[in-house]
C-alpha cells in the first residue's frame, strides 16, 4: 500500500492513492504514531483526473466533510504528480466542491473553502431555528459562551483571553461529544489580538488536541468577523504556524496557507495483523 506524507503546520495527512478503500480499523492503524505511519488523518483519491474526488478520514476512522489542511495537503499532492498546474481547479468533497490553487512552486496552496453559517440547521446545533452566536455553555462546571459555524463540517467557537494547549485538552473531548452537538463538533479557544490576528487552540473531532487546523481557522475568523471583532483580512497564528483567512462579505472564506512533503513509503502488510 503506496503512502505520500505531507503536513500542513505541523498537521500531518498521509494520501494513499491507489487504495479504493479502507476500513476504520485500518485506518486506525495506519494513524497511530508507534504502531502505525502515524497521522493526523488519511486523504483517498477517488479520480486521478478533473474533477478530482476527495474521501478525508479521522485518525478514529471516521469520515471527516471537509479539511483545510488536508485540501491544501491534496493539492499539493496532484501538483508533485503532475495532475494539476498554476491555474485553479476544483476538489470535490463530502461536504461538495472547493476550489484550489497552487502558488509559489507548491510550497503555498490557496483554497476557496465555502461559504460559513452561523445556522443552527446548517452545523447543526440542536435546538430551535437561530443563528448560534454568544450562546451559554457549561462543561466541568465552567460556563463559557460559544458560537457556532459550518463549512462544511462543525465548528463550536469560544473566545478566551489566554487560550491554552491544556484547555484544548480539557475541555476539548467533553464539548466534541456534547448533546447539542449532533454530529459532534471542532472546538476552538480563540484570542482576539488586534483586528488583523487571532490566536487559536484547537481540539479537533476525531483526532484530538492539533497543531493546526485549516477550517477551524476559517469559522474562528468568520465567526470573529460576524461578531465585530476583526476585520475581512485576518491572519490566524497556531502552535504549528499561520494562516491567512479572507472573507468576502457573503461570508465566503478564502485560506491561504504551506504545505511541506514528509516522505513516501509502502505499508507492509503485516502491520495490519498486530
Amino acid at each position: 500500500m503506496r503512502f505520500v506524507k505531507y503536513h500542513g503546520l505541523g498537521n500531518d495527512y498521509l494520501v494513499i492513492p491507489d487504495t479504493p478503500s479502507l476500513t476504520p480499523g485500518q485506518i486506525q492503524r495506519i494513524c497511530r504514531r508507534h504502531r502505525g505511519v502515524g497521522g493526523d488523518g488519511i486523504l483517498l483519491p477517488r479520480t486521478a483526473v478533473p474533477p478530482f474526488v476527495l474521501c478525508i478520514y479521522n485518525p478514529d476512522g471516521s469520515e471527516a466533510e471537509k479539511s483545510g489542511n488536508g485540501l491544501r495537503i491534496f493539492a499539493r499532492y496532484l501538483w508533485d504528480e503532475g495532475l494539476v498546474g498554476m491555474e485553479p481547479f476544483v476538489i470535490e468533497t463530502a461536504a461538495g466542491p472547493v476550489q484550489a490553487q497552487v502558488l509559489n512552486d507548491g510550497r503555498t496552496i490557496r483554497v476557496a473553502m465555502g461559504r460559513v453559517s452561523f445556522h443552527n440547521g446548517d452545523i447543526p446545533v440542536a435546538g430551535p431555528a437561530r443563528e448560534v452566536l454568544n450562546e451559554p455553555l457549561t462543561v466541568q462546571g465552567e460556563t463559557f459562551q460559544f458560537s457556532a459555524a459550518a463549512i462544511g463540517n462543525p465548528h463550536c467557537v469560544i473566545f478566551t483571553d489566554d487560550p491554552t494547549p491544556e484547555m484544548a485538552q480539557t475541555y476539548g473531548p467533553d464539548i466534541e461529544w456534547d448533546g447539542r452537538f449532533p454530529h459532534r463538533a471542532n472546538i476552538q479557544f480563540v484570542q482576539v489580538l488586534d483586528r488583523h490576528n487571532l490566536r487559536l487552540e484547537i481540539w479537533e473531532r476525531g483526532a484530538g488536541y492539533t497543531l493546526a487546523s485549516g477550517s477551524s481557522s476559517c469559522a474562528a475568523a468568520a465567526v470573529a468577523h460576524k461578531l465585530g471583532l476583526c476585520d475581512t483580512a485576518v491572519t490566524v497564528h497556531m502552535p504549528g504556524g499561520q494562516l491567512a483567512i479572507a472573507i468576502a462579505p457573503d461570508f465566503t472564506v478564502t485560506m491561504t496557507g504551506p504545505v511541506t512533503p514528509v516522505c513516501h513509503g509502502v505499508i507492509a502488510p503485516e502491520m495490519f495483523g498486530g
